[in-house]
């Protein structure tokens, strides 16, 4: 063999070990050098040897002679196939007529009854004479500002003149309390939850997927949970109390006994207030009696002055145990099935944030009985001893004075309900009112909802 055709199979080998890490434009330009480097007849040789196009080493050898510099170009400008909005300039007209809220009441529109996806959109577009592939299609709704969304929950129902003077006035109240170094909480009850090998929303890293039931029908043995929280806005601390009966007034009040007793009362051991903050509705809700009688009888208890500021209809995502607890309890079971009490606990009782959030729990397995009712002859009797009202909207910012005491208060509460628990619970409550004596000037709030409220008797509560 020749230096010649020894020269050229140590080319061509040269080249076959680095092409795989070259793009085309590397490629072009290290033939070029080697065909710059041979001089006169290099190219045709170059080409020859490595099978590449003649005019390839030509452009790389041209591009080196005419000093190119780096860019992180791999072909030139302009180079390629053009951009399908020139070779159809009607497409993105097309497309955006498509997909435009405004013409969604039309309804002889396309894809009016369904799902806007890259490939129905694709579809659609090349039934009407723009053929083009979904990818091509997300890349042209990128270009044109549009962006996955879904339903943006922000129109709200209509407002009392007051609200933000009702907000500012709540924030006031806990600002007054927190500088007192008194406590103030935050309660709610978050969604019951299935017990059992239940799917759980969200998803978690594992190898393979937790297999659970294909159906959410809660089972007779475990049931429900109802986790009732209680969120301390001083401390960044959680409480909850997680239920196995029912979502009622009673559990409500229950739950933020427990908390005072394993937790406030310790946190705060000079506190004689309480502010409690909550939404209008639920177990806790402003118009519900069983709520404002058992809160009285907690006062009594603690020995604290309790108030309760509500929020205004509609604004429960402004409540802090929403946001600051129940979001990362949330987060923290996701994907994960909730097969007994004790995993509801734990779990719960490991939620955890950056911001020093700890929380604690507790299984409540006591029944609370639905349908308490308290008359309008008993409530009106017990406001007009103990009810004092709000300067600020105080058509419904309520104090009760505790505790009851009298043997009158016992006469008009002691009735029969025709349920023995019930009655004996009553009764329980009563009698610690008679043996209290009255403290002058402990009063109780209402929960103190701060819009304005039709005027006229009461009607009787549902617990």
């Amino acid at each position: 063999m020749g230096d010649r055709d020894s020269f050229e199979v140590r080319l061509a080998n040269v080249f076959d070990e680095v092409k795989h890490h070259l793009d085309e434009r590397a490629r072009r330009l290290l033939l070029g050098a080697m065909a710059r480097e041979i001089g006169h007849g290099g190219i045709s040789l170059v080409a020859e040897v490595t099978a590449t196009a003649t005019d390839t080493v030509g452009r790389g050898a041209a591009e080196l002679a005419a000093g190119i510099e780096p860019d992180g170009r791999i072909r030139r400008e302009g180079a390629g196939r053009k951009p399908v909005t020139e070779t159809d300039p009607g497409i993105l007209a097309a497309l955006d007529e498509l997909v435009d809220a405004g013409s969604r009441g039309d309804p002889m529109r396309a894809l009016r009854w369904t799902t806007k996806s890259t490939a129905k959109l694709a579809d659609e577009l090349t039934r009407g004479g723009h053929p083009v592939a979904p990818r091509t299609v997300a890349l042209l709704l990128k270009q044109s500002g549009f962006s996955l969304h879904g339903n943006s929950k922000t129109i709200e129902g209509r407002q009392h003149p007051d609200r933000d003077a009702q907000f500012r006035y709540i924030n006031d109240l806990v600002s007054s309390f927190q500088a007192g170094g008194q406590p103030v909480i935050s309660v709610d009850t978050k969604k019951k939850e299935l017990i059992g090998n239940y799917a759980n929303a969200g998803t978690e890293w594992s190898r393979e997927p937790e297999r659970v039931n294909d159906h959410d029908f809660a089972g007779k043995q475990l049931g429900k949970v109802a986790p009732y929280g209680v969120y301390d806005l001083t401390a960044n601390a959680g409480w909850v109390n997680v239920g196995t009966s029912a979502d009622t007034a009673a559990f409500a009040v229950e739950s933020i006994r427990r908390w005072w007793e394993h937790v406030g009362r310790h946190h705060y051991p000079e506190a004689a207030r309480l502010l409690i903050t909550a939404d209008s509705g639920g177990s806790n809700g402003s118009r519900l009696r069983l709520w404002k009688t058992e809160l009285a009888t907690l006062a009594a208890q603690a020995g604290l002055e309790i108030t309760v500021a509500h929020f205004p209809p509609g604004t429960s995502k402004w409540n802090k145990v929403e946001h600051r607890l129940f979001s990362f309890i949330t987060m923290n079971w996701r994907a994960r099935p909730l097969i007994s009490h004790q995993v509801v606990i734990e779990t719960i009782a490991a939620t955890t944030t950056k911001t020093g959030l700890k929380v604690r729990a507790m299984l409540d397995t006591s029944t609370y009985e639905k349908g308490i009712k308290i008359s309008d002859k008993e409530m009106r009797t017990w406001e007009a001893r103990h009810l004092h009202r709000h300067d600020f909207h105080g058509d419904c910012g309520q104090c009760w004075r505790s505790p009851l005491g009298g043997t009158m208060a016992m006469a008009e509460f002691g009735r029969s309900t025709g349920h023995r628990a019930m009655d004996e619970r009553r009764g329980r409550r009563l009698a610690h009112f008679a043996r209290e004596p009255e403290a002058p000037g402990r009063c109780l709030p209402s929960p103190h909802r701060l819009t304005p409220c039709a005027t006229g008797s009461p009607r009787a509560g549902r617990a």
